[in-house]
């Protein structure tokens, strides 16, 4: 698990040298405490660089998992014609590894990374396609003058970039490139509208114009100074499994798949160990492993004082009955001291707010481990979250005419609303006033922080403008528009696989155990498994009583049996407690400044009615205020000054 940094450029204006690539690679210490490695291709005296002979600088920055001792970065193939940088981890690099050496390829490491150089060798551009892992990666062909950048499937690892005329630059973070003298940092505003609505920028776009994320599953090729990006992989919801005749056939071939990707995520040359939060897809995990091992499993947990989000109980029972070793901790609104360092992180405005305990649970697991196994995934494939439910039981209505859900929907909203984060009277609202939608957009309106019409009362006039061109939530109707053979709730499953887990899910834990120097391994997302759950039936995973029904009836016997008939709760934080009591001035400092109001993004009374509304008890608007706190601190940390190379310990 690592960081990557570099560049490609025909243009001598825009060199990097070796001072910036160091810059870069410096910025991302954090992903690779153990170790850099630079490389640089640079034209013979007194040439300059062309399209078709540019200049090339590779950086890295290590942390040693597999083959601890060596496999530094870049790394070459036997004549160094190809140098590759790389982060992530190829679980099935030792079978690899066999087959390239009976073609006669020679290894000089004993890791994962010189499989990545042979491979390209032996198979050219597809051989993206053979690797089962996560991974981010720049690899550079001399002999056909040609960079290649890669993705996982379902972007596990980050990666962005900048292409503009003479040069393209990447780096497994943003902050790397913006070491570069003279990168521009203007603000992206169809990206704000995105990230107001959804709590995230979504691939391709970036929060900073002229730079991007490279898509999951996407390679990106530059060669003769063209530069072209296309999908190697697609999830096969579109081939959906009609030859197994019993839910037993699926459950079998669960359990073989699942047991696997555990297996093979259980090399490694450092301790592991496992987060475990007490619901079902992290004791699944744990189990596996722990069935596995010959020792304990060191497991990993975080709870809160406000017992509505405090799942440590379960993390206690979960732990007892697989027979683990268990750690926990507890996060109070004190640990907002690691918000500075949160904004710096994660380089755009990114308002999920369980990033903070996320982050203290890798600090907590980086004392005793360095690699995790998380049960991330398992929601998204398997139907776990409660909005699925929803999703089905408010398709129920949809037969009833339309005039009577409208009335039924106003007649709701007019009931006073709850102010309680998690309660069930809030959950039914927010179910019932969304009833006289169509189901696209009802599902839309459940997952995002500003809907379409408080977007519209919150943002300045010219964003308002902005809006009548854009479509900020466009993302969530591509991606729903791939599967249209499927039923509706595989369909939104589907879609939030390939914008709500690489977007939020997985850029949170990426981030955040990163920080602490923490690998994070995801069973559920192996290749296998993911391929296995797409092509199953809705009917097999979920009934209207039952979540998950595969995945519980499957791995019962790992299960607790008071874990097996919970509710979700997940993993969120008392925001809406903090700003009414403890961080109510800080929120009211940062939100309410001149600063902050005049920057000419939102309409001033629209804030100020938000945060009146909650510090007084009248309307829950956390998540809200949230996002917008995360904007302002954003701003302040990479717009009103060049961001640190190190994580700061206090915003300006």
């Amino acid at each position: 698990m690592c960081g990557i940094a570099g560049a490609i450029w025909w243009d001598a204006a825009l060199a990097v040298d070796h001072d910036t690539l160091q810059r870069m690679t410096d910025s991302l210490r954090h992903r690779g405490p153990d170790a850099d490695g630079h490389w640089l291709s640079l034209p013979a005296h007194n040439s300059t660089p062309q399209p078709d002979k540019p200049a090339v600088a590779l950086g890295h920055r290590r942390l040693s998992i597999i083959d601890v001792a060596g496999s530094a970065q870049p790394l070459g193939n036997e004549d160094d014609s190809i140098q590759v940088v790389f982060n992530g981890e190829i679980y099935n690099y030792q079978e690899l590894r066999s087959e390239l050496l009976a073609a006669g390829h020679q290894f000089r490491t004993d890791g994962d990374t010189e499989v990545l150089v042979h491979l390209y060798e032996q198979e050219g551009l597809k051989f993206v396609s053979r690797l089962r892992g996560m991974f981010a990666f720049a690899l550079w062909d001399s002999r056909q003058q040609r960079l290649v950048i890669a993705r996982d499937r379902l972007g596990k690892k980050p990666l962005f970039y900048r292409m503009e005329a003479g040069r393209l630059s990447f780096g497994s973070e943003l902050k790397a490139l913006l070491q570069i003298p003279g990168m521009p940092r203007v603000l992206n505003h169809d990206a704000v509208l995105q990230y107001l609505t959804l709590q995230y920028v979504a691939h391709p776009h970036c929060i900073l114009q002229g730079f991007s994320k490279l898509p999951p599953a996407s390679l990106g090729v530059l060669q003769n100074g063209q530069w072209n990006v296309t999908t190697w992989w697609t999830p096969p919801y579109d081939q959906p499994d009609t030859t197994r005749t019993s839910v037993a056939d699926w459950e079998d071939q669960l359990r073989t798949t699942l047991q696997q990707a555990v297996r093979l995520r259980l090399r490694s040359d450092v301790p592991l160990g496992a987060f475990l939060s007490g619901g079902i897809d992290s004791t699944v995990i744990c189990g596996l492993m722990q069935a596995q091992l010959q020792r304990p499993v060191k497991t990993f947990s975080i709870g809160f004082p406000v017992q509505a989000f405090d799942e440590r109980e379960y993390a206690r029972q979960a732990a007892r009955y697989l027979g683990t070793e268990h750690h926990e901790a507890i996060v109070t609104p004190d640990a907002l001291q690691i918000l500075p360092s949160l904004i710096w992180h994660y380089d755009e405005p990114f308002a999920d707010s369980s990033a903070i305990p996320t982050m203290y649970l890798s600090r907590m697991a980086r004392e005793h481990v360095t690699v995790a196994l998380t049960g991330d995934g398992g929601d998204e494939l398997f139907c776990g979250y409660d909005r699925y439910r929803a999703a089905r039981a408010a398709g129920w209505t949809d037969w009833v005419p339309p005039l009577l859900r409208q009335g039924l929907s106003s007649l709701v909203a007019r009931l006073p609303t709850s102010v309680e984060q998690r309660s069930f009277r809030r959950r039914l609202q927010r179910l019932m006033e969304s009833l006289a939608q169509d189901p696209e957009r009802r599902y839309l309106n459940w997952i995002t922080i500003f809907n379409a019409a408080r977007l519209d009362w919150l943002v300045s006039p010219d964003l308002r403008r902005q809006l009548q061109t854009t479509d900020p939530a466009a993302c969530i109707f591509q991606a729903w528009q791939k599967f249209p053979q499927r039923d509706f709730i595989t369909r939104i499953t589907a879609t939030d696989l390939q914008t709500y887990l690489p977007c939020d899910i997985l850029t949170k834990v990426d981030i955040a155990s990163m920080a602490a120097s923490l690998e994070c391994r995801c069973p559920f997302l192996d290749t296998e498994v993911v391929e296995l759950a797409a092509r199953m039936p809705i009917e097999v995973k979920q009934t209207l009583s039952r979540s998950k029904k595969v995945l519980v009836d499957t791995f019962k016997n790992l299960i607790p049996p008071a874990i097996q008939s919970r509710r979700k709760m997940g993993f969120g934080v008392p925001i809406d407690h903090w700003f009414r009591r403890e961080l109510q001035p800080l929120l009211r400092d940062v939100l309410l400044s001149d600063r902050a109001l005049n920057r000419g993004l939102l309409n001033p009374a629209s804030v100020r009615t938000l945060v009146d509304e909650h510090t007084s008890g009248k309307v829950n608007h956390a998540y809200r205020l949230w996002n917008l706190l995360c904007l302002e601190l954003w701003q302040r940390t990479f717009l009103d000054q060049l961001p640190p190379v190190n994580a700061p310990t206090s915003i300006n």
